[in-house]
């Protein structure tokens, strides 16, 4: 980021939890809610996105959470879950990148190339060998951006959420293997 404070990256902690609750759900709904809210959308955002839910991913084993943080505030972040397969995926051992999001004034200022580089970093250091995402088939900016990077599609899949399908491309990349020192 040229202009203003720098950005910052660093571990999600306990206490950013109900940042992250809003940070997600306001993301969420300028991406998804594009024609409005209904009663479904709005339990599905209540549910995943709610302090409690990024608590519990927080505590979780599996789950690497970074923010991204410019003058103490949060405007991003990155979260990968280790070790999940995906019948689309390639081959080796994966990590998903659960969400990469970032608010919308920070987008286009390399905030989510930032967040991708360290998730990549953290996918790849647990031993991944793949990192893969299933981002929205309508969400062009977020397709163009992971093209970008290196992400190839490996086909349609679908979100499921009280009766609905979405459907979704999976996005993956394979990682370089860890640099050992000798």
């Amino acid at each position: 980021m040229e202009d203003g404070p720098p950005l910052i990256l660093r571990q999600a902690q306990h206490e950013d939890a109900p940042c992250l609750a809003v940070l997600a759900t306001q993301v969420f709904m300028d991406t998804y809610a594009t024609g409005g809210v209904r009663p479904t959308m709005a339990r599905e955002v209540l549910s995943a996105y709610s302090t409690a839910a990024f608590e519990s991913a927080l505590a979780a084993e599996n789950t690497r959470l970074w923010v991204a943080e410019v003058d103490a505030h949060l405007v991003g972040f990155a979260q990968v879950r280790l070790d999940q397969a995906h019948e689309l995926a390639p081959a080796g051992r994966p990590a998903e990148l659960l969400r990469l999001y970032v608010q919308e004034p920070f987008t286009g200022r390399q905030v989510g190339t930032a967040l991708l580089r360290q998730a990549e970093l953290l996918a790849r250091d647990a031993g991944a060998a793949v990192l893969w995402l299933t981002p929205w088939v309508h969400n062009a900016r977020a397709l163009a951006f992971y093209a970008r990077r290196g992400y190839a599609d490996h086909g349609l899949t679908w979100f499921h959420f009280e009766g609905e399908s979405h459907p979704n491309r999976l996005l993956a990349r394979m990682l370089a293997a860890p640099l050992h020192a000798v």
